[in-house]
């Protein structure tokens, strides 16, 4: 089996990229390194079923030979880089999104649009379901990602109705682990990162808004399911637990034992104040659900963030 990954340098798409060559993959991986790291697949370029191209799928997509399945993960995916890049953010949804699933007609393989639960905006319905249709403000400073990949979504069912691609949506909730980037805005590398170096911790808001965190082992394992599942419809993958900002907050400050001490700054306009996914179409359809808990997850980033902060990184 080949398949290509878009967006195979980031964080998600890096240990994606891993999982399927363990898999016996063969891996084409595209990215254009506007967010992505090529340090990140380092150690997958000498490996000879392993191909890097430097893309950006939103001006063209070409590759030579068979494809069975198409992974699109690219585009940018942390609200700092979302919001540094928007029109590439939407560019990416809209036009990436096509340019991938034309390969997939020409090439006749699977279609996986990675979305995200923010397309449930800051929801009105908890835990969050696929039938739930969102409550996102399609002008507000989050937009530009919410609406990429809402539209990416029915642009991904307009080709499976029109033109009979194979497709799957999953629909991504908070995932960390290893390989994020510390500037990225996202609160599990701010609140390490802020912890290893003695800072004051950030909690915006109040700190009782919920997210509920789903580590990327897992969250690999549910995309290499999900493409081989021939339901069309989308599919939530995250973890259930849910987690107050505070209680994380200061099981980060415990687990590094850190002396930091928590700040707290005004709300983000437009910031979900609860997440929660329901994966109960997950567990039915793939036999999934997330193995690793908080803090067995944690353990781990923690450690790959330490070394990093020791090599001056």
């Amino acid at each position: 089996m080949r398949a290509v990954v878009a967006g195979g340098a980031g964080f998600i798409g890096s240990h994606l990229c891993e999982f399927l060559l363990g898999e016996s993959f063969k891996v084409v991986c595209l990215d254009n390194l506007l967010t992505g790291r090529k340090h990140n697949i380092s150690r997958l370029l000498n490996n000879r079923a392993f191909t890097f191209t430097r893309a950006d799928v939103s001006r063209s997509v070409t590759v030579p030979g068979r494809v069975d399945v198409v992974f699109n993960l690219a585009s940018p995916a942390s609200p700092r880089d979302y919001q540094q890049y928007p029109l590439q953010t939407l560019e990416t949804g809209a036009t990436g999104t096509r340019n991938l699933l034309e390969l997939c007609l020409k090439k006749r393989a699977v279609f996986l649009l990675a979305s995200t639960s923010e397309v449930y905006g800051d929801p009105d319905v908890h835990p969050q379901k696929e039938s739930y249709w969102g409550s996102v403000n399609p002008v507000g400073p989050r937009s530009m990602y919410d609406e990429a990949k809402r539209y990416a979504e029915a642009l991904t069912m307009a080709y499976r109705r029109t033109k009979g691609v194979p497709t799957r949506i999953a629909r991504i909730f908070n995932t960390y682990g290893p390989r994020m980037k510390v500037d990225d805005g996202r609160i599990v590398p701010n609140l390490i990162d802020q912890c290893l170096r003695h800072k004051p911790l950030t909690v915006y808001g109040s700190g009782r808004q919920t997210r509920s965190f789903c580590y990327v082992s897992d969250m690999v394992e549910g995309l290499f399911r999900l493409s081989g599942c021939s339901d069309p419809n989308p599919v939530n993958l995250g973890n259930p637990d849910e987690f107050t900002v505070l209680e994380l907050a200061r099981l980060v400050k415990r687990m590094t034992d850190s002396d930091s001490r928590l700040t707290y700054h005004p709300l983000p306009e437009d910031d979900p104040r609860r997440r929660r996914p329901s994966i109960a179409r997950a567990r039915r359809l793939l036999g999934w659900s997330p193995r690793v808990g908080l803090e067995s997850g944690l353990r781990e980033t923690i450690d790959w963030f330490r070394s990093r902060h020791r090599r001056g990184k």
